[in-house]
């Protein structure tokens, strides 16, 4: 009987037990798979702080951008709700005349009814879905004192004239509902932006933030070198300039040598503005802020011009197009400076390629090269007074 048993295979179950070699082949696997589960998972490569330092610009480049559509949105708002106000209060005063025209009417209808007339048109004047129609009645006419008629007139023009303002004022309140609504999104993508950006910061090692502030000095280096050269050229074309207009004088063009010179002093204005500008330097940037405590970039510009007697409109994209636009080499102290090809920064020239500017979030009101973000950076110098 034996002899006819079959062999079973290594490894197969016994009642419910493993052969040695399948044990062995199941520990392997556990040991494997414990091998696995402990390993530390591959850990995605850090950034360099080069590439962090781009990121944080873009960053904050951004959020510039989304504080413009911010400020130029509470603008909007701000002229709108004063509009809606007024509409309001115009809707106010007409429903009042309304009432008393009403009033009018009323008393002229409880005389009919006293005096036993066979209708009182007037009250049936008042009920009717369209009191014109009524009034054009021969039969009405006929019966209507002149003043009876004068008053059914002021009740019909009041009555035309608040629903009109009614209607205006119902379509100003949409508009500013709608414009809230995007100043409350303009202000949650400001607030994503410098909370993304500060987060990246805040994930530096003291040895990253130490080669980020090496990276940094690099570029005020190369800025500094870019405003020298830029200053170097605005001289030597204001010393042909100033010989030019002595040449001039001298043959008998009596006003050329005070053309030079108005040509390169900055106008009084000019003057006052940059004074105001100075006087600010140290103060924080905040977004939406125009002083006197901080500023952003186009609320400094706009406040130090508004000193001068200058107005300006309060964004960037709009103070671009409010004076004269003129070449970076012909570029006078005063001049306002603006950055990107989406104008979302701007400051004022101070001469020899430098401006002052209200940075970025966490910089303070500072002197710096006009080059700081780069000379692709620039988009264009306006001279506004």
């Amino acid at each position: 009987m034996a002899s006819h048993r079959k062999a079973r295979p290594t490894g197969a179950r016994i009642a419910g037990i493993r052969t040695p070699a399948l044990a062995t082949a199941a520990i392997t696997s556990v040991a494997l798979l414990s091998q696995t589960a402990n390993a530390a998972p591959s850990a995605e490569p850090r950034p360099s702080i080069e590439a962090v330092s781009k990121k944080v610009d873009d960053l904050y480049h951004q959020a510039e951008t989304a504080t413009n559509k911010y400020n130029a949105t509470r603008e909007k708002t701000a002229e709108q709700r004063e509009r809606v106000d007024t509409l309001l209060d115009d809707v106010a005063r007409r429903t009042e005349k309304l009432n008393t025209a009403r009033e009018e009417l009323g008393s002229f209808a409880a005389a009919q009814y006293r005096t036993g007339a066979s209708a009182p048109d007037t009250a049936t004047l008042l009920l009717a879905d369209n009191p014109q129609d009524y009034f054009d009645q021969t039969q009405l006419m006929s019966r209507l004192t002149n003043r009876q008629k004068a008053a059914v007139d002021d009740y019909i023009t009041e009555q035309a004239a608040t629903t009109r303002k009614r209607a205006e004022a119902t379509r100003n309140l949409e508009s500013l509902t709608a414009s809230q609504k995007e100043l409350k999104t303009s202000k949650a993508t400001v607030q994503h932006k410098l909370t993304e950006a500060r987060s990246l910061l805040s994930k530096l090692n003291a040895e990253d933030k130490a080669r980020l502030a090496a990276i940094e000095k690099k570029k005020r280096e190369q800025a500094a070198a870019k405003a020298a050269e830029l200053a170097r050229q605005q001289a030597t074309a204001e010393k042909a300039a100033q010989q030019q207009s002595s040449s001039g004088t001298t043959t008998g063009t009596a006003s050329g040598s005070s053309t030079g010179s108005t040509a390169t002093d900055p106008s009084s204005k000019a003057a006052e503005a940059l004074a105001f500008a100075r006087a600010q330097i140290g103060k924080p940037y905040v977004w939406g802020a125009t002083g006197p405590d901080s500023y952003d970039c186009s609320g400094l510009t706009q406040a130090a011009w508004k000193a001068a007697g200058v107005s300006l409109p309060r964004v960037t994209y709009d103070q671009v197009n409010a004076g004269t636009t003129v070449s970076l080499a012909d570029a006078r102290p005063g001049d306002l400076v603006f950055f990107y090809d989406d104008i979302s920064h701007v400051g004022l020239y101070i001469g020899d390629g430098m401006m002052i500017h209200a940075p970025k979030p966490g910089a303070y009101v500072r002197e710096e090269s006009i080059y700081y973000d780069g000379t692709s950076a620039i988009h264009s110098v306006v001279r506004p007074a």
